[in-house]
């Protein structure tokens, strides 16, 4: 029997209902979110406020992504003036000026030497994209055997077959397996917990080391790129030691490799610089962006690649059919208005100071919280930092059962959203965030910590 539609909508409030909310589907597990549902209504700011009106501390950026807060009229006004120009272009046919002039001022403001931009919806389209961009250009500089990708293990590149292939999020991975083939993978650098049993700075950087020997294991002329985000972000917000990225960078020089930044979350200011790649001094070859690009004002995300690359795209139409890659909705106008006012928002308030004052105060709002006894580790920069939690501070013994997750459901119990995972947990609030507001969410943390170790219900 089918039924016939109406032209009625369900409520706001009737969203928080099993039988409705059995007609979407979420990135949690369905039957355990049913019974407990958050569904956000509204935001301001640096709030968000569910459908029952409560309101919360976004902590996290929506997920990295809010980076010029919640109801920003700047970028709301630039979508609006796009809308009533023109909301899509024939991507087919050619481009928008908005397009145009936001990958030129991406350019500008980039690392040196990087030299034109690529447009998608999504980080995983852009890791995937890099990926094949790496492959392709290896194949028009005449090394079409340059196609293995080394990633790394605990690391999360996105949602696609390419990107997840690349990635070595274990839980991830596991469920779609098999992945693709030509992926290869190393330890990140977590220095805490070090896989080799070393102890930094006396560890001769083997994490580094491995990945030059990797590349001569497998042949340097079959090894395309090394895709890496430059503080891992699944791993535990794993912030490397500073020669890291550099030698990373010696090597892939070394074999004509190609470095890829996957900047998705720590690009567009996260770290305190507008890059993480400004931040550790190394420039790579590819260079991912996405999340903060827009503010989440509209899905857009970008790959930018260095000028010697760009211009191997460049060629004889009969021999070079330049990168072959598209995306319907790649280099939107309206997504291209709200970059560009993000990007504007983040220069002329000098967003990247604030960013770096309010990091040093989310840190030693970090610090104030080993008086718990719990905190392993303070990880990270910038307004993207985690702490670990152990059981014992002196020998870094996990808690067992974890209790990351109780603490950060807890927090969010209290009013404030944060990155929890079994045995740490991570802030990334807004790159606009004040003083007061990371002093308010270190507060709700304590107070969580303190519940959860006391048995609070």
């Amino acid at each position: 029997m089918t039924t016939t539609p109406t032209t009625e909508f369900i409520s706001d409030a009737q969203t928080t209902e099993e039988k409705f909310l059995r007609q979407i589907m979420v990135r949690s597990q369905m039957k355990s979110f049913a019974a407990d549902p958050l569904i956000m209504s509204r935001a301001d700011g640096v709030h968000y406020w569910d459908v029952n009106g409560k309101q919360y501390l976004d902590g996290l950026s929506g997920i990295y992504v809010v980076s010029v807060g919640h109801n920003n009229r700047r970028v709301i006004e630039a979508i609006k003036q796009q809308f009533d120009t023109m909301t899509f272009s024939p991507v087919m046919h050619g481009t928008n000026p908005l397009a145009v002039q936001l990958a030129n001022k991406l350019v500008e403001v980039a690392p040196d030497d990087m030299g034109a931009a690529k447009f998608f919806s999504g980080g995983s389209e852009t890791t995937e994209a890099a990926i094949k961009m790496a492959r392709q250009y290896h194949r028009l500089k005449g090394n079409a055997s340059k196609f293995k990708i080394i990633g790394r293990y605990h690391s999360w590149h996105g949602s696609t077959m390419g990107s997840l292939s690349a990635g070595g999020l274990k839980s991830r991975r596991a469920v779609n397996e098999p992945l693709a083939t030509g992926f290869l993978h190393v330890f990140p650098p977590t220095c805490y917990r070090c896989p080799f049993d070393k102890q930094y700075p006396d560890c001769g950087l083997t994490c580094a080391s491995l990945v030059n020997d990797v590349i001569d294991l497998e042949d340097p002329e079959t090894v395309a790129a090394v895709i890496v985000e430059p503080i891992g972000h699944t791993g535990g917000i794993i912030d490397p030691p500073e020669e890291y990225l550099p030698l990373l960078r010696e090597y892939c020089d070394r074999h004509d490799v190609l470095l890829i930044f996957d900047e998705i979350i720590t690009g567009v200011g996260r770290t305190g610089q507008m890059f993480a790649a400004q931040t550790f001094g190394v420039t790579p070859d590819l260079l991912c962006l996405g999340k903060g690009l827009s503010g989440g004002y509209a899905p857009i995300a970008a790959l930018l690649c260095r000028k010697h690359i760009a211009e191997t795209f460049w060629g004889d139409p009969e021999s070079n059919p330049g990168f072959v890659e598209g995306h319907t909705f790649e280099g939107n106008p309206i997504s291209s208005a709200a970059g560009l006012a993000t990007l504007s928002e983040i220069l002329e308030r000098d967003l990247c100071a604030n960013v770096r004052t309010q990091g040093e105060r989310l840190r030693a709002g970090f610090e104030s919280l080993k008086k718990h006894g719990i905190i392993g580790d303070i990880r990270g920069k910038g307004l993207m930092q985690c702490i670990e939690l152990v059981k014992d501070p002196e020998t870094k013994e996990q808690f067992d059962p974890p209790i990351g997750q109780a603490i950060g459901k807890r927090a969010l119990e209290n009013g404030l959203i944060s990155r929890f995972d079994p045995h740490w947990i991570a802030l990334g609030p807004p790159l606009t965030v004040t003083g007061e507001q990371i002093d308010e969410m270190v507060a709700i943390l304590d107070q969580s910590i303190t519940d959860v170790l006391n048995g609070s219900n």
